[in-house]
């Protein structure tokens, strides 16, 4: 969950950057808001439910389960951008581990993977590695949705512009809020699965076609 971790997340705003041009986020509190939004209500929500599916169907031998969770992360995105966002990370995680930490029974998941015809979202990705080296899947869960949170962060301290210690300020409040959303998606049944940040899908569709971008999302 580093950010040196070769997933090119830098590259990703998941619609902030208008959020930012739209004046809705503007400085350490409203970035803050947002992405309290984005945690309890949007990505962090499905995602994090998503991660749980997978993790436990990895840990249980359920193929089955775990190219559900495959196919459903792959789906649940509300704009074109935030879809390639999750597809790309989660692709790029995989190589990098395939490449450097090979994992035991990784081919296993990765035949499930190409059989689904579907690419990996990044929760799914880093779900399954989790569970193969034995993390539990709250803590794991846990450090994927801090690290969302950082990146994202990241991104907002570059567009509104703010201080790296504005942004840290930020990233703290969240703190809880990412314990929050965590456990919330531990406890959470699979049938209350979506999500109801609007303003988010809103913002991403608008960057899809903004006159001047740093983001891909």
């Amino acid at each position: 969950m580093s950010p040196s971790f070769p997933v090119g997340g830098f590259s990703y705003s998941h619609g902030i950057e208008a959020a930012v041009e739209q004046g809705l986020v503007r400085d350490r509190d409203t970035l803050a808001r947002w992405m309290d939004g984005i945690l309890r209500h949007g990505a962090g929500r499905t995602d994090g439910m998503l991660f749980v599916a997978a993790h436990r169907a990895v840990l249980a031998g359920d193929e089955a389960g775990f190219a559900w969770a495959v196919e459903r992360a792959d789906a649940m995105r509300a704009s074109a951008e935030t879809a390639l966002e999750s597809r790309a990370q989660g692709q790029a995680f995989l190589i990098a581990v395939r490449a450097a930490w090979p994992l035991e029974g990784m081919e296993r998941w990765d035949r499930v993977i190409a059989d689904s015809g579907r690419p990996v979202a990044y929760a799914v990705a880093v779900a399954l590695a989790a569970a193969l080296i034995g993390v539990p899947e709250g803590p794991a869960l846990s450090a994927y949705l801090h690290a969302f949170a950082a990146n994202l962060i990241s991104a907002g301290v570059r567009l509104v512009p703010l201080g790296q210690t504005d942004g840290q300020k930020a990233l703290a409040a969240l703190d809880s809020v990412v314990h929050s959303a965590a456990e919330a998606a531990l406890a959470a049944p699979l049938d209350d699965l979506g999500s109801r940040a609007m303003a988010v899908d809103w913002t991403s569709m608008i960057h899809e076609t903004q006159y001047t971008r740093l983001f891909r999302s």
